[in-house]
């Protein structure tokens, strides 16, 4: 069952017939799935994209490789690139971007550690980067990112300002 921040931030967003869809690479479709299981997922839920592996990133969402590796695959540069993106391919009011590191092996550093999370939305033209280090397990970062991306985001920096 998805968590009451989830819950809440479908039923606002059918509230204001607005729709929602996902680039997602470390969460892997969690947070899609997380929303195809409210009461009004078929209001707001358009879409989403796994998109795990970098070549995910470089070949169907078109990241120049050269960011890739510049940036590396988790990190706030590629996961607005995600978003904005995923614009092209999926039409719905609000996309979200979300890269990190949930598990070690992946492009950590002390300076970014593993349970760092980079999470990127779109509204139009408007922008919201958040990057932030989630401690736990692995599923644990993913859930806590879930809902870091919807009630701080989602709600927060759009639902209430747009009231």
């Amino acid at each position: 069952m998805p968590s009451k921040v989830v819950l809440d931030c479908s039923q606002l967003l059918a509230d204001k017939h607005l729709t929602i869809a996902f680039a997602e690479s470390a969460t892997a479709g969690r947070l899609a799935a997380e929303f195809s299981l409210t009461p009004t997922s078929g209001k707001v839920l358009i879409g989403g994209l796994v998109c795990y592996d970098a070549n995910v990133k470089k070949d169907i969402l078109g990241v120049p490789e050269e960011l890739v590796e510049k940036f590396t695959p988790e990190s706030a540069e590629i996961t607005e690139e995600l978003a904005r993106r995923l614009q092209k391919f999926i039409k719905a009011d609000i996309h979200i971007g979300i890269t990190g590191l949930t598990t070690p092996g992946g492009s950590e550093t002390p300076e970014k550690p593993v349970g760092s999370m980079f999470i990127h939305a779109m509204i139009g033209a408007r922008s919201v980067p958040v990057y932030q280090v989630f401690q736990g397990k692995d599923e644990e970062i993913v859930l806590n990112t879930i809902d870091r991306v919807v009630d701080d985001i989602v709600i927060n920096s759009f639902l209430h300002q747009m009231a």
